[in-house]
């Protein structure tokens, strides 16, 4: 049952995202007229469920924020300039910001790398299997988030935590950081 639900679930997050996904490409096809060789980048990292599960469950003075996405997701893509604003501004802080790319593997060496090249987020950005997560997965590790929806923020500091399930707004993500950071 579960299974169909979560199933259903992800049919409709994509469905939804589509209309965004169509405007962001048409937006690139149009800036995209003039090729120029990319730069050759470091691969990104893979992670598995289990280093997933060690990094968000780390209990020290770092406030670890992770944000689950995936290149398809309008409102994922609509949040990303929010985190990137504040991985400048809190620079040099105890603070490290993680976006983990739950997009399919097909897509890992072609579309993810071009994604976060574009977002300027490569050197933050892992790659986590999402066919790989359970439901154990998300029991052991978060309060609220089944799997069933993104984008998905989570945050730690110590034995604080807070999730946000759905997109989050700049004022929201502020708010959230600065609370944990006291």
């Amino acid at each position: 049952m579960k299974k169909i639900i979560l199933s259903t679930l992800v049919v409709f997050t994509l469905a939804s995202c589509k209309k965004e996904n169509q405007k962001i490409e048409e937006n690139t096809a149009a800036s995209d007229s003039i090729s120029t060789p990319a730069p050759i980048a470091a691969a990104l990292k893979m992670v598995t469920p289990q280093q997933a599960s060690e990094f968000l469950n780390k209990k020290n003075d770092t406030l670890y924020v992770t944000n689950f996405f995936a290149t398809w997701c309008g409102p994922c893509v609509r949040e990303i300039p929010h985190f990137k604003n504040k991985i400048q501004e809190l620079n040099g802080k105890p603070v490290k910001i993680t976006f983990v790319s739950l997009d399919q593997k097909e897509v890992w060496n072609s579309e993810v790398p071009r994604f976060v090249d574009e977002q300027g987020i490569r050197n933050q950005t892992v790659l986590l299997d999402g066919q790989l997560l359970d439901g154990n997965f998300f029991k052991n590790n978060f309060k609220q988030w089944d799997g069933g929806a993104i984008p998905f923020t989570f945050m730690r500091k110590g034995d604080k935590t807070d999730e946000t399930l759905g997109m989050i707004s700049e004022e929201q993500l502020n708010e959230k950081i600065n609370a944990l950071l006291q």
